[in-house]
């Protein structure tokens, strides 16, 4: 990896060439047709780059707080060996991602790092892989947005699915059913092991100590006899209070009085708000979070390039047909009942790796697959689950989905994704496995 994998931007450009070459002949769309597609596509993504770039912002401002500091400091300091730190690491991310995805991806990679400043034994880019690895099991969590669509009543269910589904799926029946949950066990269990064994005995990469070490959190403090009435204002308490107090109570509201679920935005306001009471002042939540916005970069130039790749996969042309179609239609035709889960799931990683967004595989997929699985008469939580496992599967591979871990973590995609190969081949298997024993 370190030889041939390049700078995730580079490999972003390079996706965005391999869809449009491929599109092209089994689409029969001209060079002008995936042009305007692609160009139709890059700025569809912008509101969903906005909430991860604050997502990572504000969850590396709340790390900062020094109360919080010293709680993942003191943590970092129960392993007492290096395997031991990496599958803590690992159940931690994992874990967290299976509550909501957000989290899991910030909280994983920030008390790796936390880790990294205890224990000079521990290989760094294995640390900061086993954080990211935990990643695998968000889509068939509490925050997978595939199964969370489907317990959805309304027209636009039926209508997503071309008819396929009339009725929501409740979640008994693909979240928490027996089959997906043993999996999920199987799967944790699976990537800690492989984490692991694969620490090496000797030549451990540690890292430069400035990189690991966060910046001081400075309390700025002024004279109450010198003042401004600007300077009360940034440095009231009771604004930043008042602020994330409105922040809670919507979130009791949302979730609690109208039982929504949880999502993205609510991460961020829940990061935004515990942030503000825990920086104290306004002034001091401010700075905090310019420091932490230099790791958004990645977020910011990357996320149009796959949302245009994005309209590439999805893009109809005179022809009538799509490459994401084309795609799922390959899988469908060497399909029966026992088979189609498994191929459905190798289909959706396979498109994954170039529409790396559960909402964009719903959107290609499930006019698709759903019609097909009840045609086979195929279970359609089976079918969802199945999709939604091979969305989250091959992000152990894809960069986009790192970008935000290797910005906190200051490391580049070549240097987690040799390990991350590794825990894809071992919950390959065990995903596999699952979903054959589930269509049985």
């Amino acid at each position: 990896m370190q030889r041939w994998l390049p700078e995730p931007f580079i490999f972003a450009i390079l996706l965005t060439f391999v869809a449009a070459l491929v599109a092209m002949p089994l689409c029969h769309q001209t060079p002008l047709e995936v042009v305007e597609h692609w160009g139709g596509g890059v700025w569809n993504l912008l509101a969903f780059a906005m909430q991860m770039a604050l997502v990572l912002v504000c969850g590396s401002t709340l790390a900062a707080a020094p109360v919080v500091k010293r709680a993942i400091d003191a943590m970092a300091r129960l392993p007492k060996s290096a395997p031991a730190a990496i599958a803590l690491v690992t159940v931690v991310s994992a874990l967290a991602c299976c509550l909501n995805w957000g989290f899991g991806l910030i909280v994983g990679v920030v008390f790796a790092k936390a880790i990294a400043r205890q224990r000079s034994d521990v290989d760094y880019r294995l640390l900061i892989a086993s954080a990211y690895s935990g990643f695998v099991v968000w889509h068939a969590g509490i925050s997978g947005s595939i199964p969370l669509t489907m317990a959805t009543p309304g027209e636009s269910l039926s209508m997503a699915t071309n008819g396929a589904l009339t009725d929501p799926v409740p979640l008994a029946q693909t979240i928490f059913d027996w089959h997906n949950l043993l999996t999920v066990l199987m799967v944790i269990i699976g990537i800690t092991v492989a984490n692991t064994l694969m620490h090496p005995k000797q030549g451990i990469l540690t890292i430069d100590p400035a990189l690991l070490k966060d910046d001081d959190h400075i309390k700025t403090e002024v004279s109450s006899t010198t003042k401004t009435p600007a300077q009360r204002l940034e440095h009231s308490k009771i604004l930043s209070w008042l602020v994330a107090l409105m922040l809670i109570a919507y979130l009791v509201i949302h979730l609690g009085v109208r039982g929504a679920g949880l999502d993205l935005g609510g991460v961020i306001m829940i990061f935004l708000a515990l942030g503000l009471l825990l920086h104290s002042t306004p002034v001091d939540y401010v700075r905090a979070f310019g420091k932490a916005t230099t790791g958004a970069a990645g977020i910011i130039l990357q996320f149009p390039f796959y949302a245009g790749i994005m309209g590439i996969i999805t893009g109809v042309g005179v022809s009538g047909i799509s490459l994401g179609g084309v795609m799922a239609e390959a899988c469908i035709q060497i399909s029966t009942p026992i088979t189609y889960p498994l191929l459905t799931f190798l289909c959706a990683a396979v498109l994954n790796m170039f529409v790396p967004s559960g909402g964009g595989h719903w959107a290609v997929q499930a006019p698709i697959m759903f019609t097909a699985g009840a045609n086979l008469g195929v279970d359609p939580g089976l079918t969802g689950m199945a999709i939604a496992w091979g969305d989250a599967w091959t992000n152990l591979i894809q960069p986009f989905w790192a970008l935000p871990a290797l910005a906190i973590a200051r490391l580049d995609a070549k240097d987690i994704m040799g390990y991350c190969l590794i825990d894809l081949l071992v919950t390959g298997v065990i995903i596999s496995a699952g979903l054959l024993i589930w269509a049985m």
